[in-house]
Order: structure tokens, then sequence, then C-alpha cells
């Protein structure tokens, strides 16, 4: 019998050979095996894996479905809620800048007389938001629901169509002011031409088309030295980026206009006043000054002549907007697709009544029993102009529009509401 020595280790050449062929692949086998296990482990592990990823991503867009500002089955439930029209032969309107000033008042005066409204609005700090806020609670108290986002979010305002087919669009978000645009000119271009871009590729893709009015603004005749202003008046000559984008405004709706077939009316909107106002416009900053007995920068033009404004009451405005939707006309594309020709319109809203600055913060200083501390200066190169003055002829025969607000009687229900707001009322009437 062969020894354990012989066994383990054999001393015939040849058998050590069969032997030592036979281990190595018993090896190799046991190698291979090894290696298919682990690659299978690896497979296993990577399935896994991409398991749980993908599953994390379900649960991240679930959770952003479910807690964004915007989306979700309630949010639908309460965009259509608001979008309800309760009237024969009313309209379904998205309103645009509606925690705005003028979207604000405008948005009341839909749902007042039975118009569905949806208003949206990016609440951004260029003025105090807590006005911003409290004006939306006003509309959510009269059942009007606003969406809190930019109209630059494509896959939103293309959400907000799908969820309601808006008969009307009243866009009034912009970034407002003259002077502004020379600290951050980017927020102009984003809101004012890019925002307004966004918006109107929306509306050519709907079906069916919405009827669009927008603001556009009394500063596109910059520099026109001819008064008063017509909307045939030349326009080429912005004395601010703010105008530039308006101007390009105007020339953007057109071509949408034109290829599209999107009805448009322009509005523009000369120095609106009233309450709930813009905190940036001189009359509520002189307002605040003079109370807080503050001097007050009153600018002068060129030979120290006053600067003058055609000031124009909210209600007056409001009117104005109501009209022009209300005699829109209908879009005649489809789909993006023009089938004939559309409205295009552009209205002067204005009171015809400019006044100057002085007389302005002297109304002021009546209404509120204080005298202003005025300091004159001379009007610097940051884009604003020296006088406006509106020519409404063409919005009277159009749109029935007729300014009934004096300054003074406009001024008078400003300062009672600012007192209110802020505090300073004790019971006492504002003459």
């Amino acid at each position: 019998m062969p020894s354990l020595e012989d066994e383990l280790f054999p001393s015939t050449p040849g058998k050590f050979k069969i032997d030592r062929a036979n281990t190595m692949n018993r090896q190799f086998h046991r190698c291979f095996a090894s290696t298919s296990t682990m690659f299978l482990w690896a497979l296993f592990l990577v399935a896994l894996t991409a398991s749980y990823l993908s599953f994390q991503s379900f649960v991240y867009t679930g959770s952003r479905y479910f807690t964004a500002s915007w989306g979700g089955i309630q949010w639908e439930k309460q965009i259509r809620h608001s979008a309800q029209i309760h009237r024969s032969n009313g309209m379904s309107v998205l309103v645009t800048g509606a925690a705005g000033f003028v979207g604000s008042h405008v948005s009341l005066a839909l749902k007042k007389r039975g118009d569905g409204v949806v208003g949206i609005d990016n609440f951004n700090k260029y003025y105090d938001p807590s006005l911003k806020r409290a004006r939306k609670s006003l509309l959510n108290n009269q059942g009007i629901f606003i969406v809190e986002g930019d109209i630059n979010d494509a896959r939103l305002i293309a959400k907000l169509f799908d969820t309601v087919a808006f008969t009307h669009v009243m866009h009034l978000a912009a970034q407002a002011g003259v002077r502004y645009a020379m600290e951050n000119p980017h927020s102009y271009v984003h809101s004012n031409i890019a925002g307004l871009v966004t918006l109107l590729e929306a509306c050519k893709s709907a079906n069916p088309q919405p009827s669009v009015v927008w603001a556009s603004s009394s500063s596109v005749y910059g520099l026109n030295e001819k008064v008063p202003f017509s909307e045939t008046d030349r326009t080429d000559q912005p004395a601010s980026l703010y105008a530039a984008t308006k101007k390009a405004g105007e020339e953007i709706t057109h071509t949408y206009n034109h290829i599209y077939g999107l009805s448009i009316t322009g509005l523009r909107f000369f120095t609106v006043y009233g309450p709930w106002g813009r905190p940036d416009m001189a009359y509520f900053s002189f307002t605040r000054n003079i109370l807080q007995g503050k001097p007050i920068t009153v600018y002068r033009g060129k030979d120290r002549a006053d600067l003058a404004r055609d000031f124009t009451f909210i209600d007056d405005i409001v009117k104005g907007c109501v009209g022009s939707l209300d005699t829109s006309g209908k879009s005649t594309g489809s789909g993006g697709k023009k089938r004939g020709p559309a409205p295009y319109r552009i209205f002067n809203l204005g009171n015809t009544s400019p006044v100057t600055v002085p007389t302005l913060v002297s109304i002021l200083e009546r209404h509120l029993k204080v005298k202003a501390k005025r300091k004159f200066v001379d009007m610097p190169g940051n884009g604003d102009v020296p006088f406006t003055h509106a020519n409404i002829s063409l919005a009277q025969r159009e749109l029935g529009y007729k300014p009934t607000t004096d300054l003074a009687t406009g001024l008078k229900k400003f300062v009672k509401w600012y007192l209110s707001y802020y505090g300073y009322n004790h019971g006492k009437d504002v003459n």
C-alpha cells in the first residue's frame, strides 16, 4: 500500500503531472465559481443600489409634488375654483402681478362682477413684500387664489393653462420704476422682456388662445416734446431702460399678434396712484417723510421749471383695464397657428390734467395737516422726464374710458388709507 508520503508526494513523474493537472483544474473551477459568485453579487448590489436611488428619486419627486409652492391635486382644485365664472358671458382671467398695486385692484373688480380670476405673483423685494402679502389677503378673502411663482417659469405657466382654459390674460407683472434700472438693469430684462415672451409663448400655444391685455407705460414717449402724448406719436427715444423694455414689449407683442393671431391690447399707464399704492412712488414716499418730519426732495427741470405728471387715480385705471378686456376681441390662432388677423391695439390711460409736483405736495400737506420740509434739487439724468400728458381720445372712443377723479380727491382717499394702514389714524377725518 502506498504510504501517506507517497500519496502526498508521489515519486512517479506521470502520476504527479496528472494529479497536479487535476488539482489545478479543481482550483480553477473553484476560482471561476468564486468569481462568478462575486460577479453575481456585484450585479445584485448594483441592482439594489439602483433600486434604492430610484426609490429616493421617487420619494423626492413626490415630496416636491406635494410640498412645492405649486402643483398637486389640491392646488389644481383651488385654481379651478378660483377660475369659475359666476355671470352670463363672463370671462376667466389669469392676472399676472396680481399682488401688485394695479393687479390687486383689477382682480377685485373682475371678481366682484362675477368673472373667474386666478392670480400669479412672485412677491419680489423691490418694495416691502408685506404690503403685497396684505393685498394677497384681501384677494383671498374674496375667493381669489394667488399662485406664488415667476412668469419666467415656463412649466408653471404651462401647468396653469393645462388646468384652466383662460379666456383672457391681464398681464400686469413687471419690474417697475425708472431710477432702479440704473441699479439693477438685468431685473428689467428678466421681467419685462423674458417674462413677457414666456407668457406669450404659453398663450400662443394654448387651445383656445386667450385674448391678452398688458401694461405698457407712458414712459415709452421718452424725450418726445409734443403734448399731449398720442398713441401715434414717435416712441423711439426712450429716456430710461425701463422705458426701453416697455417699448420692446410693444414690438414683441405686435410680432406675436402678426405671426400667431393673438388678440393683444397694450395700455400706456400715466402715473397711477391711490390706496394700496407702490411705496417707491413720489406721492407715497412724500407722505411717509412728511409724517416722519423728514425732508422731501422735489426735483426741478431745465431752467428750474417744475416737473408735472398726469396723475391717474387707480379706480379710473381699473375701468380702463376692464374696458380693454371687454372689448379685446378674440384671438384667431389655434395650437400656435394663425387662422386670420386678430385685433392689435394700444391705448393711453391717463387723466388729461397734468399737475406740478409742488402742487401735489401742497395737497398732501392739506390732507395730512403737516407742513413739508421741501428740498429743491435739479433733476438728475436718471431717466426721469420733465412732464407727462395723455391724449385719451382713442380710449374714450373705443373703450368708453372716462376718468372722473381729480388729484385732490384721489389723494384724500390715499391719505385716509395710508393713515389707517400704517396706524396713524386716531379717529380724525382727512380734509
